[in-house]
């Protein structure tokens, strides 16, 4: 059976950790420049509803070198759900290719995508969730910290596509999980349930900022205003007032903790220049694992 990737819970605990351990195992092979090509004579169709510099730069990058071949199939190839029915296009592309990845808007296109491909379909982003993004951070901070005990995360800013992927990891593996946003921008209150019910991790929504990030490990955040919401940004600079991720949020966490954010990054809105040019952020170490984090999970659903 053919497996898809549209969630990080679409993964079990144990299947989340020994993609963790396969990223590391790849990537190694990468650096060292290893003859490794699990994916030769296979073929990745990229599909970019919404553009993006690192999904398509990591996720083409990460499949060529691991022997395959990447097609990037922009906006004005195919147009999801409008020009051709999404279920003709799924079928049609499964023919041509090995593996679909989708960057999308709307979250059900996704879905109708995986339901009517016959080979395995990737999540690359929608406006629901972000599922390779958290997993590659995740790693990340495997990666620095060496291990994942007593963990806390405070999230700050908007409940968005990228905390969605938060809570559902909350619901696999445990540590504490804080949403620190501005009252009406909490993330979907379902998938906050989930989490919750899981009854893995400690999960909270906070309005203070400030006292959220005691004794945070990570402090994490991102653009304010995501792609397709630019036009509410004024507003949304004045609601979200203390928000901004700064060298005073950071001594608020009261210990060495570090930064992240997925990119790109609005400077000087959700966080500043000192922030994201200090020794605390992981910023760019996460953009780079993307790739890394990505090929262990094209691997793993393609039963390599």
């Amino acid at each position: 059976m053919k497996r898809d990737y549209l969630y990080i819970t679409d993964f079990s605990k144990e299947e989340i950790l020994e993609t963790l351990n396969l990223a590391k195992e790849v990537k190694a092979k990468l650096k060292n420049r290893e003859d490794y090509k699990p994916f030769k004579n296979q073929t990745l169709a990229m599909i970019f509803a919404k553009p993006s510099a690192r999904t398509r730069i990591s996720f083409e990058t990460g499949f060529f070198l691991l022997g395959g071949h990447p097609l990037y199939l922009g906006p004005n190839d195919i147009q999801i759900g409008k020009r051709e029915a999404i279920k003709d296009i799924a079928q049609v592309i499964s023919r041509y290719n090995d593996m679909i990845m989708a960057r999308l808007f709307d979250h059900s296109n996704i879905l109708e995508l995986a339901q009517y491909a016959s080979v395995p379909v990737i999540n690359g982003l929608t406006d629901y969730n972000h599922p390779v993004q958290i997993m590659a951070d995740i790693f990340t901070i495997l990666e620095h910290r060496g291990n994942l005990n007593n963990l806390k995360i405070v999230y700050v800013g908007d409940g968005n596509n990228v905390v969605h992927s938060w809570f559902r990891l909350a619901a696999r593996l445990p540590f504490h999980l804080v949403c620190a946003c501005p009252e009406g921008y909490s993330p979907d209150p379902d998938t906050v349930k989930l989490a919750k019910d899981a009854g893995v991790s400690t999960v909270e929504i906070s309005h203070y900022p400030k006292t959220a990030v005691n004794d945070a490990d990570i402090v994490y955040t991102d653009v304010w205003a995501s792609m397709g919401q630019e036009d509410e940004l004024e507003e949304r600079i004045k609601r979200f007032h203390g928000f901004r991720v700064d060298d005073e949020l950071m001594a608020a966490t009261g210990k060495e903790s570090y930064f992240m954010h997925p990119l790109p990054a609005k400077r000087g809105i959700e966080v500043t220049d000192s922030v994201l040019d200090s020794n605390a952020q992981m910023v760019f170490d996460q953009a780079e694992n993307r790739m890394h984090v990505q090929n262990a999970i094209m691997l793993k659903i393609a039963g390599k």
